[in-house]
């Protein structure tokens, strides 16, 4: 994998999630879709994100889809890079934004945002990962979680890279200087 053939310059599109009721999202830190911040070449396998991704720090990988069901993760922020199909993923919970994500996009999640696959292509595979290789939880919304959830969201420390472009890229913007220009 040749890192300045895979990685391009992705169109941002970013949104801050406000709590509502079932999921605390995260009203501080929006979530961030890099449209096309990966060229993947027949040739690729899922090693190619995988690889970027722990040159970034980003470790504790996976590969396959994402689940049906709304959830979300309290300890860590998650970050997925689509390597193949598309999906329509909605963030947020029910009423929440829906996204439509293609080969090559690439999600970053914060902490308390939930989301879930409404539906795929059947190829659709995505390859994710954690600041730091954290080892992550799964909440469902339901109202006993919520206070300890709420704790350890706020515990959660912004990552000292951008999982795509490494010690510059979006996440700096976004996440740092709070300076997205379509939040």
């Amino acid at each position: 994998m040749d890192k300045e053939k895979l990685i391009q310059e992705a169109y941002l599109v970013a949104h801050k999630i406000e709590e509502n009721g079932e999921f605390p999202n995260n009203p501080n830190l929006p979530l961030m879709i890099y449209k096309g911040a990966f060229l993947i070449h027949p040739d690729e396998t899922e090693e190619a994100i995988k690889k970027v991704f722990a040159q970034n720090g980003y470790t504790n990988a996976w590969v396959d889809g994402i689940f049906d069901y709304q959830h979300y993760h309290s300890n860590t922020h998650e970050v997925m890079g689509v390597f193949c199909g598309r999906a329509d993923v909605q963030f947020g919970g029910e009423h929440g934004v829906c996204i439509e994500l293609d080969k090559g996009d690439v999600v970053v999640i914060p902490a308390g945002v939930a989301h879930r696959k409404i539906k795929s292509s059947d190829d659709f595979t995505v390859v994710g990962a954690y600041p730091n290789g954290l080892d992550y939880n799964i909440r469902y919304g339901k109202p006993e979680e919520r206070s300890e959830a709420d704790e350890e969201i706020a515990k959660v420390k912004n990552p000292d890279s951008d999982p795509v472009y490494g010690s510059k890229g979006h996440l700096f913007e976004c996440w740092y200087k709070q300076n997205c220009a379509n939040v």
